[in-house]
């Protein structure tokens, strides 16, 4: 079986095991996804939906929180680690999006990575739930279960994983996929206890099953 074919099967077979499956970060607006996938950074999800709503209660939109000092993002997102930097981050990003973009995040690549905080995971997020573009997502689910799966060889590094994955996940699969593979690393294919490949709908295809 080739790559291209083992992605195939593993496509499909996560479809039918999540087919329904979503960002896990709660969000309205896409400024508000771009905070919280900044808050997300060695923080959870969970912990990261229970905190913004406090943020956005005092700052309701990009003028607010862009004019907001920097110490009151810090001590509303602190719970969520990194609390100085992930603060100025926010605060900046929205200072560009405001003065820059007229309180609009972009819809392209080369204008996203422009934005204090937003690296390629973060903007492959805007662009595949906001916009509907082709996206893979290469967080730290992402990169674990593709190496176990064998559809990437002991890599590492995001970007080097995500030009990988191009070029074997159809694009109009691969915003969804890297959705389900955060359903299956949470579920099935866990870090922090041993996996549970007994009841894994891919242990007869696995790298580490064969």
């Amino acid at each position: 079986m080739t790559k291209k074919q083992l992605a195939r099967e593993i496509i499909e077979r996560l479809k039918k095991e999540y087919p329904y499956t979503d960002c896990t970060l709660d969000y309205e607006e896409a400024w508000k996804l771009l905070v919280s996938v900044r808050l997300a950074a060695q923080c959870t999800d969970e912990r990261v939906n229970k905190i913004v709503p406090a943020l956005y209660k005092k700052f309701p939109d990009i003028s607010s929180l862009a004019e907001a000092d920097v110490d009151e993002i810090e001590a509303i997102v602190r719970p969520c680690g990194l609390g100085k930097s992930k603060a100025r981050d926010i605060s900046l990003c929205m200072k560009m999006l405001r003065d820059e973009f007229d309180c609009k995040v972009p819809d392209n690549m080369k204008d996203l990575l422009k934005l204090p905080g937003v690296g390629r995971k973060s903007a492959n997020l805007i662009m595949g739930d906001i916009y509907g573009q082709p996206a893979i997502v290469t967080d730290t689910h992402c990169i674990r279960l593709v190496n176990r799966m064998g559809l990437v060889n002991n890599i590492k590094e995001p970007k080097k994983v995500e030009m990988e994955l191009w070029k074997i996940i159809p694009k109009d699969e691969s915003n969804n996929f890297c959705h389900r593979l955060v359903d299956h690393g949470r579920a099935v294919c866990t870090a922090r206890t041993t996996p549970f490949c007994d009841k894994c709908c891919l242990n007869d295809i696995c790298k580490k099953r064969i």
